[in-house]
């Protein structure tokens, strides 16, 4: 199967040479760990198999957190964590996103654009919510993903989706208050308080200027949508968590000039074909690529890692504003069984191998076929 870091190997050369120094760091650095991921340019592990006693080498990962192969671990263990937390609730996704005039903005200042974003959308959630009948005085906890591309990787679009519960904790903490399950806030006040919120932050870190006047008078797209108890959410979002824009299933061909991939245009169920040069296919992958250290996912109130309010406290008001029937269900429906992680198999018998060496250099030793990591999930 063709890869994206096959495509990449294949096209980043002529892409760098190309557009040289006006490439920023940080996308070579991505380019290069990706394009060296497991192939032994990273170094590689040395592999005993239990059952056989062979050895083999297989390259290292790289570990990049926008590399398309690795992360499969961290996003399990994710998804995991994230299921636990989730209460037994209604909850909401909430899409916040920017007109064409604001993204190019966005793009030239990203650390500062994207923080703009999510302090944008948290606070016009928290705004509605202290003018909400149900919510008034309440404390919320949500939590927020940046995404900047939506079902073509090649195209720029910035957006931020919140994951908020269809509730909140009284201000004395003693009870649980919850809104109707298919209504969170009113549209058309959460657009007008959004707009107002992102250009005070824009303002804040010296990016409104930047905006044209006419910007303000396009259309901000802000969609509420009930997400039932929030775990179908979670499964759609968690493949983003460890990496971006485009999986390795979605690629049909890698030539030497050309890249053709699959995508699903929104609103559709149809899906198209796509072939681009191999240059627009790194432009557009690299150009998701976050500032260094920015914070993809954040989290607020209660969600918060700061927050005084325990998980459990808070599962026992729900508990209460739902019934003692709801908690004896809740107590006896059978667990899911915690994910593991995947086994390392040996390519001749398919036994267990067990590490035997590490190396941090380049390695040429590495097997003609790859070894097979198998998901024990």
């Amino acid at each position: 199967m063709t890869t994206v870091a096959d495509c990449l190997r294949r096209h980043a050369p002529q892409y760098l040479a190309k557009f040289g120094e006006s490439v920023p760091l940080g996308h070579r650095k991505v380019l290069a760990a990706i394009t060296r991921c497991r192939t032994g340019g990273l170094g590689g592990v040395l592999y005993q198999c239990e059952g056989c006693g062979r050895e083999h080498w297989v390259g290292r990962s790289c570990g990049n957190r926008h590399c398309p192969t690795c992360g499969r671990d961290k996003t399990a263990r994710w998804l995991e964590k994230q299921a636990r937390r989730l209460l037994p609730v209604h909850h909401f996704l909430v899409t916040f996103t920017v007109p064409d005039q604001v993204r190019s903005v966005l793009r030239r200042s990203q650390h500062k654009g994207y923080g703009a974003l999510f302090d944008a959308g948290s606070q016009t959630i928290l705004a509605l919510a202290a003018r909400s009948k149900y919510l008034r005085g309440c404390r919320l906890g949500f939590w927020g993903m940046l995404h900047t591309w939506g079902r073509d990787p090649c195209v720029y679009h910035p957006h931020v989706h919140f994951v908020v519960p269809g509730g909140g904790v009284s201000a004395d903490r003693s009870s649980w208050r919850q809104t109707p399950t298919n209504f969170l806030f009113p549209h058309a006040a959460m657009v007008t308080v959004y707009k107002a919120k992102l250009a005070d932050h824009l303002r804040t870190c010296g990016l409104y200027d930047a905006v044209p006047t006419e910007a303000w008078r396009a259309k901000f797209v802000v969609d509420i949508k009930p997400v039932g108890d929030g775990q179908a959410v979670l499964k759609y979002l968690a493949p983003y968590v460890n990496r971006v824009a485009i999986s390795d299933k979605r690629i049909v061909a890698c030539e030497d000039s050309s890249v053709t991939f699959r995508y699903t245009p929104s609103g559709t169920k149809r899906t198209k074909i796509r072939r681009v040069s191999g240059t627009e296919f790194v432009r557009g992958f690299v150009q998701h690529t976050l500032p260094r250290g920015f914070q993809k996912i954040r989290y607020y109130g209660w969600m918060s890692p700061h927050t005084r309010i325990g998980l459990d406290e808070l599962k026992w008001l729900v508990w209460l504003f739902l019934g003692w029937t709801f908690w004896l269900a809740s107590n006896h429906r059978p667990q899911t069984a915690p994910a593991t992680r995947g086994t390392v198999r040996c390519p001749e018998c398919g036994g267990p191998m067990r590490i035997v060496a590490v190396s941090g250099q380049p390695c040429s030793a590495l097997p003609e076929h790859p070894i097979p990591y198998l998901d024990s999930g």
